[in-house]
């Protein structure tokens, strides 16, 4: 019992001294113990990178998911720890009222067929966003997350521990002027050294914490890459939707009369634009310029010759006349007269079809 309350009236005196400590440094009546430059630069850039990430990672969400009351309901389910319900995405709601308005004209109407068409392609939209937003969670937030939630805690931690060893440190050097007898010195003295001896070791600590933070940089920018990765399969696999839709749409009947203005020989006629090679997706490689790709392909054609090509994304085939893709694979391609401006002509040993140009890149 007696040990115990000894404990507690030294923990009280020591928690004094600091107080009194902090207290005469904020009115400039004691002198500080300043952190050496490189430490405090640690400490400015461990601070910076908490902040950006968090700003990162609050815009992030906010990209994948536009509507805060759904964010709001997702952070609680996981706060709770259970699974959020499923619900369709706006992808998937637009494309289920096109299919369902579709069936209501009639699929053997041009208009019924194409909004079914396209509500199928809104609903693939719809869970290429899904298999996004998933990639990025797993693979982008979490590892910003366990950052903030982690490491940066433990720096704060260790941080908070520094600032009160050098209280205890600039504390014992008061004591030390103020003192005056010999007996009095000496402990002041010993004190001294014992409190030096604690603020240099959680210095240390500190520092290593801190140079740290390198390491999560590059573990941030490995993150990136895969986030890059992630929305480029995503767009590349929404264009190639569209473009497939595109096509459908085309052969489809499109004259109809206007109801509003007086009809004309043939009726309005709407037209589905077609998408220039130059709106094509840009490539995944370095350095790749888009018209340098553009001058590549009008050269091929104007030749009539045949070049490598390396495949940048897997594509497969919509019908016998096309060729499948893997990625990375190295093909023969070549124009045909009066192909459209978008394909090659593609050969892999004896195999032979059409082939996209927005998934080549040609080799010299």
């Amino acid at each position: 019992m007696d040990f115990n309350v000894k404990r507690l009236a030294a923990d009280a005196g020591t928690f004094l001294s600091r107080a009194v400590q902090f207290t005469e440094e904020k009115l400039g009546q004691a002198e500080k113990t300043e952190l050496d430059a490189h430490l405090e630069n640690l400490l400015v850039r461990a601070e910076n990178t908490k902040q950006w990430t968090e700003r990162i990672m609050k815009q992030t969400e906010v990209l994948l998911q536009p509507n805060p009351n759904v964010r709001l309901e997702e952070f609680v389910y996981e706060k709770l720890e259970k699974k959020a319900p499923t619900r369709m995405n706006n992808h998937e709601l637009l494309g289920q009222s096109m299919i369902e308005s579709g069936n209501e004209f009639g699929p053997g109407t041009a208009y019924g067929n194409a909004l079914i068409k396209c509500g199928e392609t809104e609903k693939q939209i719809g869970g290429a966003e899904r298999e996004l937003i998933q990639s990025a969670a797993i693979n982008f937030l979490t590892p910003f997350r366990n950052f903030l939630e982690g490491d940066f805690k433990t720096i704060l931690k260790e941080r908070k521990l520094l600032q009160v060893k050098r209280l205890d440190l600039d504390a014992a050097k008061t004591r030390l002027k103020k003192a005056r007898m010999t007996d009095a010195r000496a402990a002041a003295e010993q004190e001294l050294r014992m409190t030096q001896s604690e603020f240099d070791r959680q210095a240390e600590i500190t520092r290593l914490l801190l140079e740290g933070v390198s390491s999560t940089h590059a573990h941030h920018l490995r993150c990136l890459n895969d986030f890059v990765e992630a929305q480029t399969t995503y767009y590349a696999q929404c264009y190639q939707y569209m473009v497939d839709l595109q096509k459908q749409l085309g052969s489809f009947p499109s004259s109809f009369s206007n109801n509003n203005q007086s009809s004309v020989s043939g009726g309005a006629s709407i037209s589905v634009p077609t998408i220039p090679v130059s709106a094509s997706l840009p490539s995944v490689s370095a350095g790749r310029d888009s018209s340098t790709a553009s001058g590549g392909f009008n050269e091929l054609r104007s030749s009539n010759g045949s070049r490598k090509a390396r495949v940048l994304y897997d594509y497969d085939a919509a019908s016998s006349s096309e060729l499948s893709l893997l990625a990375d694979e190295v093909i023969i391609v070549s124009s045909v007269p009066g192909m459209d401006s978008d394909w090659l002509m593609g050969e892999r040993g004896t195999q032979k079809g059409k082939v996209p140009i927005t998934y080549l890149e040609l080799l010299n």
